[in-house]
Order: structure tokens, then C-alpha cells, then sequence
């Protein structure tokens, strides 16, 4: 495939001239070749033409991981509608808010997912510019495809007319520290960043990615069924992790490729009557989005035999890539690093006057390169406070650069407290406390106190058959970290609160009574 294809549908159709017989997705009994998947994208364009879908207007879809959702979103940008993707954990009033503000005039709904009737929400959404709700896998869905036919000559007239520039999709974020803004991305954008993404994770032509990441975020979807375009591979979608079910698709569909959060492979490994050979043919794995113990990394690979295992880091506003381990870094390099920027992309590390910091210094983040967002949507004086006149986007993150170019992420600059006038970074605790034994994971932030200005408090899940107490977490963390870093306020919990992509919901964190 040629690097001149740079529109999203545009890859769906180099892929089937390229690949027509294999395996493009594979859900359940479902299995859909590469050219069976164009046409499929050929038949949604044509219903959205015959809805009267206009280039630029924009269509939400709230749905789970499924063939549905790659089909109606091909179809849609194929028709030159821009994607809004809805969070399946959204409830009514939240999904309503996000296509109000951002102007939907479609929606493609599931039916229900996990006993949420996503298409009747939105019918009843207080939403004016809504004029057509399609639910998915019904005799809706299949009357809005046979409208379309007789429209194939605008399909392809509309497919000539994408420009690699064109704003494909929407996505907002997560709103773990505020109300969600509307990021927005163009399709070459998009396409740039799969290949990048696929050469730096190896991942390429007959590789079978398990895509676990939801696909209304920029992992499932730009770094998931995007890149297996891009790349030849096959998708397995999966709508909802349960570790039996992962694990017999992982050996009967032979899967090579599966990121997963941390808890998935802890639950592996903690299992000692789990098959190994069940995951035999996994090749590569990439983890994150939460502080991992070092000790998982190698077992990964030596104990599940997973020989490649990678760490990334990104955000929304970078099409959801800015960094990336390399396959042949050893696990301390993926533990202790994000990895280093990929191809096309700058960053820096700069203090609070905007200075360079030193190599192995803590700085905010800025990055800068041709994945950058366009902005936000209406919201000029966000973007510009976001993105500087050279280009240079603010992550709002704070890390540390070693002299080969790796970067550690410290923390979120937001989450960053005071105590005693020390700077503390939640992230730095959180790795620290996890090397106790007795914790199975953490969550840190800074609370209010009268003489400190703000304490370190932590939440702690204990690890498997573990019964710890405060003082020993307390007296275990002064003789291994400053005393400023030590918690003062400590919760026992069971689970910590988490968005779809893993992020701990520190707002939603219970009070620590005093």
C-alpha cells in the first residue's frame, strides 16, 4: 500500500485491492474480507446519501466494539460525514450534551449494550439538530440500506471528493479533570499516525489484533481497526473483557496481537492454574494507563511468553500517539519509560518561565508535529491557550527526558500538589508504594491541610490474600521516599474508580474520614 492513500476509507479500499480474501474483521461467527468490507462501506454511504447526509455534517455513533461499528463508520466518513464517537459509558444527559454541542445531525445507536437502550436515549435526547436516529441490527437499519440503493455513482463521487485535509472526526475527551472538549482531527492526520503507530509496534500484514480498547476512543480506533487497514491485519473486536472468554479467543483465533490493561495481565499471571499455552501464538502486547509493577513486565514475557511487550504514551489531542517503546528495549525501559517520540514528532520539556530544563529534570510537556489536532471545536481561546503560535501543544503533563531521548511520564501537571512547599508528583508515589508487597494498586492525590497546604493521601487496593495496615504502609514508605512523598491519609479499598481506557477517576475517589 502506498503512502499517497490519506483518507480513512481510502485505506479500506487500497486494503482490498491488496488483500481482498483475507480477514479484515472476525466477530464471533461473523468473518468479513477486506473487499466484503468496502462494499459494506459502500452500502452505508449510499443509505447516508439517500438521508440527505451533506459532506461536513456530523454523525454520532454510540455503540460498542463490533463489525457494526467499523462498517458505520467507514460508511459515514465514506459519505464525507465527520465521526462523533459517544463514550459507552455515557449516560443519557451526557450524550445529549455532546451532540448538542457538537452540532450532530445523525446517529447510529446499538439497540442495548449491557441493559443501556442506546438508541431510544438519543430519540429522547433534548437534542434539535438530531434529525435521524438509526439503530443498528434492525429492520430500521436494513430499510436505511435499501434507500440507498440506485446511489452508487454518488458514493464514488463523494469518495473522489475526500481531501486528505477534510475533518473527519470529533472525539472528546475523557473529562477526567473538566467538561469534555470536541477534538478535532483530519483524515490524514489519522493515516499518518497508523503507519507510524504500526511501525513502531511491528504490527503488519497477517497479524490478528485483539482490539479490547473501545473503539469511541483514540486507541480502539485510531490505534486499532485504523491501523489493521493500514497494515493488513485482522481485527477481532471485543465489546466487553471477561478473562475466560479473552483468553479461549486468544487460542482459537490464534491471536498475535493484544494490548490490555495491567489488571488483565495480573489476573493471568496471578492464576496458577491458568494454561499458558492458551496464549502461545501472542506475539505482542502493549500496557499502560496505569502505574505497572516492574516485576509484571518480565513475567509477561517470560512467565505468559509473550516476547514483545511495549508502552506508549499519548493523548486525544495527538491522534492518541506521541511516544513508543521499541520492541528490543529491555522491561526496565518499558517500566520506567513511555518510550521515545515516534517518527514526525518534536518534544520538549520546559519549566513554569517556558525554559528548557536540564536532561533527567522535570518539565511540562509540550509536543509538536503533523498529528497535532486542528483544535477545539468553538472554542478558539481553548485552543490557542492548548497549541502556541509555532505549533507547539501544551499536554499538560509533566515528565522527565533522559540524555537517549526516553520519556517518563511524572505526572498530570493538574494532579501535581504541594506540600510544605515540596513539589509531589502522584504518579512518582503511586510507582513507589507498588513495590510494597502487600499493594496490588494505588491511587494518589493530594488532600487539604491546614499546616501543609495539602497532604499525600493514598487509596490502596490490596494485593490477592493480603491483609496490610496503615502504619506498616507508612512506616514501609519513610525509609524508602522523602517524607513529604509519605501518605498521611490512607483508604483500604476494593477497585478504584476508572474511565473505559483505564485512567483512575481520582474525583470519584470516596472521602478518607479524618
Amino acid at each position: 500500500m502506498t503512502d499517497s492513500v490519506l483518507t480513512i476509507p481510502h485505506l479500506a479500499l487500497a486494503a482490498a485491492e491488496q488483500w481482498p480474501n483475507a480477514e479484515a474483521v472476525v466477530e464471533g461467527d461473523t468473518r468479513i474480507t477486506f473487499a466484503e468490507l468496502t462494499e459494506a462501506m459502500r452500502r452505508v454511504a449510499a443509505g447516508f446519501i439517500a438521508a440527505g447526509l451533506e459532506k461536513g455534517e456530523r454523525v454520532a455513533l454510540w455503540a460498542e466494539n463490533s463489525v457494526d461499528w467499523i462498517v458505520a463508520c467507514l460508511g459515514l466518513q465514506a459519505a464525507g460525514g465527520v465521526l462523533v464517537p459517544l463514550n459507552t459509558r455515557y449516560r443519557a444527559g451526557e450524550a445529549a450534551d455532546i451532540v448538542r454541542r457538537s452540532g450532530t445531525s445523525y446517529a447510529v445507536a446499538s439497540s442495548e449494550f449491557l441493559g443501556y437502550r442506546y438508541a431510544d436515549q438519543l430519540r429522547e435526547a433534548d437534542a434539535p439538530g438530531l434529525r435521524c436516529v438509526l439503530e443498528l441490527g434492525t429492520p430500521g437499519w436494513d430499510e436505511f440500506l435499501a434507500d440507498g440503493e440506485g446511489h452508487e455513482t454518488e458514493v464514488e463521487a463523494r469518495l473522489s471528493a475526500l481531501k486528505p485535509g477534510d475533518l473527519v472526526d470529533i472525539l472528546f475527551t475523557s473529562g477526567t479533570t473538566g467538561a469534555p472538549k470536541g477534538v478535532m482531527a483530519t483524515h490524514e492526520q489519522n493515516v499518518r499516525t497508523a503507519r507510524l503507530w504500526a511501525k513502531a509496534t511491528t504490527i503488519g500484514e497477517g497479524d490478528r489484533f485483539c482490539i479490547l480498547w473501545p473503539f469511541f476512543h483514540c486507541s480502539g480506533y485510531k490505534a486499532g481497526w485504523v491501523v489493521n487497514l493500514a497494515v493488513g491485519a485482522t481485527t477481532l473486536p471485543l465489546a466487553q473483557l471477561d478473562v475466560g472468554e479473552l483468553t479461549d479467543l486468544v487460542e482459537k483465533e490464534k491471536v498475535t496481537f493484544l494490548p490490555g490493561p495491567p489488571t488483565l495481565f495480573q489476573t493471568l499471571l496471578a492464576d496458577p492454574d491458568f494454561n499458558r499455552d492458551k496464549v502461545s501464538s501472542l506475539r505482542v502486547s502493549i500496557t499502560g494507563a496505569a502505574s505497572v509493577p516492574p516485576q509484571m513486565i518480565t513475567d509477561m514475557r517470560e512467565v505468559l511468553g509473550i516476547p514483545v511487550v511495549l508502552t506508549g504514551y499519548g493523548l486525544t489531542e495527538a491522534c492518541g500517539t506521541l511516544t513508543m517503546t521499541a520492541p528490543s528495549d529491555p522491561p526496565e525501559i518499558v517500566v520506567r519509560s513511555c518510550g521515545k517520540a515516534i517518527d514526525g514528532v518534536e518534544l520538549k520539556l520546559v519549566n513554569s518561565d517556558g525554559a528548557p530544563v536540564p536532561t533527567g529534570e522535570p518539565g511540562r510537556i509540550f509536543a509538536r508535529g503533523y498529528n497535532v489536532m486542528l483544535g477545539y471545536l468553538d472554542d478558539p481561546a481553548a485552543t490557542a491557550e492548548a497549541i502556541d503560535g509555532d505549533g507547539w501543544l501544551d499536554t499538560g503533563d509533566i515528565g522527565v527526558m533522559d540524555a537517549q531521548g526516553y520519556l517518563a511520564i511524572t505526572d498530570r501537571s493538574k494532579d501535581m500538589f504541594i506540600t510544605g512547599g515540596f513539589n509531589c508528583y502522584p504518579a512518582e508515589i503511586e510507582a513507589m508504594l507498588l513495590e510494597h508487597p502487600a499493594v496490588g494498586s494505588v491511587a494518589v492525590k493530594g488532600l487539604p491541610d491546614d499546616r501543609m497546604g495539602e497532604v499525600c493521601a493514598a487509596w490502596i487496593v490490596p494485593a490477592s490474600g493480603v491483609q496490610p495496615d496503615k502504619a506498616g504502609i507508612v512506616a514501609w514508605s519513610r525509609d524508602r521516599m522523602a517524607n513529604f512523598k509519605v501518605p498521611r491519609k490512607i483508604a483500604f479499598v476494593e477497585g478504584l474508580p476508572r474511565n473505559a481506557t483505564g485512567k483512575v477517576q481520582k474525583f470519584l475517589l470516596p472521602e478518607i474520614p479524618d
